[in-house]
């Protein structure tokens, strides 16, 4: 993966927060239509990102299903899809989250939304992160987490988190955070249906 700088609008949000990042950036990843940009987000990038945010967690929720069962999914997750379709619009217009845009042939194919000092001063945590199914596999989810920790480390964060599930579904985001250097906490979470 190269990785450059290039000058980018900054939007007014972070401007008047005093968190406005120094540059956006270009990626040349193996994606044969040319080389992914990656930039702040823009309003006009949020349904394109709903869209295939929610094409790329179908066999996430597939997953938690199976592994749940149909009683306790249901329950947690009556329509998954509205509440994720929610849970993006929320992170990407918030205030308080700085979110980047991979970019290819004009096309938004992922995003990441970052949080500074969340759970403690100076840790910075990958809010949410999410790449097209049609773009997966080519190194963009590597280059958004690799530009979110650089993100946090000049906004002087000193730790850097991302939380993700451990059913079978989410053994690609599991991957993907070890191999970028993340440590794996084991945390257990157990549900039981109550009568």
């Amino acid at each position: 993966m190269t990785l450059s700088s290039r000058s980018g609008d900054i939007p007014e949000r972070w401007r008047s927060r005093g968190r406005c990042p120094q540059a956006g950036y270009r990626i040349a990843l193996g994606v044969t239509e040319g080389a992914i940009e990656i930039r702040e987000f823009r309003e006009d990038d949020l349904e394109a990102i709903v869209e295939f945010s929610l094409r790329a967690w179908q066999p996430i929720f597939a997953s938690l299903r199976d592994v749940l069962g149909d009683d306790i999914f249901l329950r947690l997750h009556p329509d998954w899809k509205a509440n994720q379709a929610d849970a993006v619009r929320s992170s990407c217009t918030n205030d308080a989250r700085d979110v980047f845009v991979a970019v290819a042939n004009g096309r938004s194919v992922g995003f990441v939304a970052i949080a500074l000092n969340a759970f403690h001063e100076r840790m910075g945590v990958i809010d949410i992160i999410g790449v097209d199914p049609d773009y997966q596999r080519r190194g963009i989810s590597s280059a958004l987490t690799e530009i979110a920790a650089k993100h946090m480390r000049d906004r002087g964060m000193d730790i850097a988190v991302v939380e993700t599930g451990g059913d079978p579904g989410h053994a690609p985001a599991r991957a993907a955070y070890e191999t970028a250097g993340f440590t794996l906490l084991p945390i257990a979470r157990y549900f039981r249906l109550l009568d």
